[in-house]
């Protein structure tokens, strides 16, 4: 399963990519991906579904498929009331297949990236 080692090693090789903070990759200071502690009130929410350590928040495209993760795989990904109306989902870092991550962490890329970057970096990658 993941780590936040496997999160730094995929974020940190897309172009223009900034470790921010420990924890928090933004590619041109917009952040895509990032450690998010679970607040009180998320805690309350959650109850016996919160996760024992602080999941990972990521951008996704649109809500569409934000629903769609937390729709298809609610022990692994999952929300708050927190983030509603944003394209950010949440998850436990410790249930996410290593090449899942790669995935996730590069479409979250893609999503906060400028047009432009995101599109040379595509070309590049086919």
């Amino acid at each position: 399963m993941a780590t936040w080692d496997d999160v730094g090693r995929v974020a940190s090789v897309l172009p223009d990519t900034e470790e921010r903070r420990p924890r928090e990759w933004a590619v041109h200071g917009r952040s895509f991906v990032w450690e998010r502690p679970l607040r009180r009130r998320d805690l309350d929410e959650l109850g016996d579904l919160a996760p024992d350590a602080a999941p990972l928040a990521f951008y996704v495209a649109h809500e569409g498929e934000k629903l769609a993760l937390v729709g298809d795989e609610p022990g692994t990904f999952f929300t708050t009331t927190h983030f509603a109306g944003y394209p950010i989902v949440l998850a436990r870092l410790d249930l996410v297949a290593v090449p899942e991550l790669e995935e996730l962490v590069e479409d979250a890329w893609l999503a906060r990236a400028p047009k432009r970057l995101a599109q040379s970096f595509l070309d590049a990658t086919e």
